[in-house]
């Protein structure tokens, strides 16, 4: 039998046949390479480039006045992000967009050029108006890789009303820097919430794709103690006194005495949280828990309350007070302000003509040992509260360090003890609601995401009798009416309260300043019936004012900070609507 002979084209055949099976062969092995073996790799690599989860920030929680007023708030507002590896011609797009936001070429340049980048910010937190623009040249140009996004944005809709109290926020992500936001921080953030969806390679939502969204819970929302009206009134007061004295600076408190609500705490120099581009740093603080002065006049308040409460004293007691008067480990002797000759002085008259010499006969009289308990019962070397952010607790030397004999002479009259306007603002709040100590406070109640409240309490301790602390209140009426603080007084309404002048001590130097004083009055108003402690203080206020035919300098209390005081007071007793005094 014949052998089949082999011809070329059958061999091509073979050949073809060959290739063609091999071919399927590593196609076979291919598909189960990718369907088995690395399968979850590429269903994995799949779901990377359509699933994208994105965060969605919890609404930051509102700080509201008294009234229930937006203090703080957050809104919506547009921004702009690219996709760089999306974008064809980064300097066209940069050249057409960044004209419309009056932004730097250049600098979007370089960012949209970042090709390796799937991610860049073109301009946040726009107006409604210069977005619409924005898109319009995005949309008419067929431009790629460019999206528009809202983000919130904290505003402060009364600009720098109450400004060092509320503080602001970080607009990155929102945090709280100063004040109550960061006070708070933990509760007004609330929680961030998810949303899972499936986008084309372009970014743009897949119908029908995956979708899951886990909804971010808001933050709980402040309603503070603060009144728009009077804070106002306060901030416009402080503000003018700093030019009329030519102050470094001024601090000013309201507080009603019964439940120690703070109406106002104001301080100028001040700041507008919503525009911190040119901020002085020194005018974030707020220096009515900040910082510390020693009170000097309106500390005698305590001395001789204590005294009176402890019954070693009447208001009507009196005996001769020396012009200088020696104690033992002071070289020179203490004297009051403009008396060269002895004097019959009754504890009324000491009070109202803030005798120094006869506040520390009654110190004297008292002891340091029960001197210091009354000073500790006011509150002082203590934080008045845990709600006000930044508060220091001042200094009151333990009494086992009141080794000089000096010691209780010179705290008697408001040296070696470190005080904040604030504290000093309670001490007169103790005495106008009838002996008994009110917690400050800023905060009335938090709001929680579901509109249930917690409602703060403010601890309160007896620190006087009632019967002392009505007499006090008569004393402190006729320091207005006929001692140092007659510039306090208002049309219509009795008032009462007390002078102070100090040195300032420089802390960074560790002496006395011997051109700058502390000059401060802290009254309650109206005398009969308390509605409202009002604390004012300046710092290093200078010049001269005329009276009569007379010059008097405005480093005195009673000549520079009494007439902020009847100013602010009135302001607030009109808001209040307290009813003038009975003719």
């Amino acid at each position: 039998m014949l052998r089949p002979t082999w011809r070329i084209r059958d061999l091509r055949v073979v050949l073809v046949g060959i290739v063609f099976i091999a071919a399927w062969v590593g196609i076979g092995y291919r598909l189960f390479q990718v369907q088995v073996v690395e399968a979850a790799t590429f269903v994995a690599d799949g779901e990377d480039q359509r699933i994208r989860v994105e965060d969605k920030a919890a609404k930051r929680g509102t700080i509201f006045d008294r009234d229930g007023i937006e203090l703080a708030v957050s809104v919506d507002l547009p921004t702009v992000f690219a996709d760089p590896a999306l974008i064809d011609d980064p300097v066209g797009t940069a050249q057409l967009l960044a004209p419309l936001y009056h932004g730097d070429v250049a600098e979007l340049t370089e960012r949209l050029s970042q090709s390796e980048s799937r991610f860049t910010y073109v301009v946040r937190h726009l107006e409604v108006e210069v977005a619409d623009r924005i898109k319009t040249a995005v949309l008419d140009n067929k431009i790629e890789g460019i999206y528009f996004q809202n983000e919130p944005y904290r505003v402060y809709p009364a600009g720098d009303l109450a400004a060092q109290v509320l503080g602001f926020v970080q607009q990155d992500d929102q945090s709280g820097l100063e004040g109550l936001e960061a006070q708070f921080d933990h509760l007004l953030t609330g929680l961030p919430g998810k949303q899972v969806l499936e986008r084309d390679p372009e970014g743009r939502p897949i119908p029908l794709g995956e979708l899951l969204i886990e909804p971010a819970i808001p933050g709980y929302d402040l309603r503070t103690t603060i009144d728009r009206e009077i804070q106002y009134a306060a901030q416009q007061a402080a503000a003018d006194a700093v030019v009329d004295t030519n102050a470094l600076a001024a601090t000013i408190v309201v507080m009603v005495p019964g439940t120690g609500e703070i109406l106002a705490m104001a301080t100028a120099p001040t700041f507008d949280p919503n525009d911190r581009s040119t901020i002085d740093i020194a005018a974030v603080r707020n220096r009515a828990v900040t910082d510390v002065y020693e009170p000097g006049s309106t500390l005698k308040v305590i001395t001789v309350a204590a005294a009176l409460d402890a019954g070693i004293v009447v208001p009507s007691n009196s005996w001769n007070v020396p012009a200088a008067y020696e104690v033992e480990g002071k070289e020179d002797p203490y004297t009051d302000v403009g008396r060269e000759e002895d004097r019959m002085m009754s504890v009324a008259e000491i009070l109202m003509s803030s005798s120094n010499v006869g506040t520390i006969q009654i110190q004297e009289r008292l002891g340091n040992e029960l001197h210091h308990q009354y000073l500790d019962a006011f509150g002082l070397g203590q934080l008045t509260t845990d709600s006000i952010p930044g508060e220091v607790p001042g200094l009151l030397h333990p009494l086992e360090d009141w080794i000089s004999a000096t010691a209780g002479a010179s705290t008697a009259i408001g040296y070696r003890v470190d005080v904040t306007a604030l504290q000093m603002a309670a001490v007169f709040g103790t005495i106008a609601n009838d002996g008994v100590w009110v917690e400050p406070h800023v905060v009335s109640e938090l709001i929680h995401p579901d509109g249930s409240r917690d409602v703060t309490v403010p601890r309160q301790r007896p620190v006087l009798s009632e019967r002392t602390a009505e007499q006090m209140q008569e004393l402190l009426q006729g320091v207005v009416e006929q001692g140092t603080g007659r510039r306090a007084s208002i049309e219509d309404f009795a008032v009462g309260g007390k002078t102070g002048t100090t040195e300032k001590f420089l802390y960074e130097e560790g002496f006395y300043s011997e051109d700058d004083r502390i000059a401060s009055f802290i009254g309650i108003a109206p005398i009969d019936g308390p509605e409202i402690v009002v604390a004012v203080v300046l710092d290093s206020p200078h010049g001269e004012i005329e009276e009569g035919e007379a010059m008097v300098e405005l480093q005195f209390g009673g000549v520079s900070a009494a007439p902020v005081f009847a100013r602010v007071a009135e302001a607030a007793l009109q808001a209040l609507g307290v009813a003038p005094d009975a003719p």
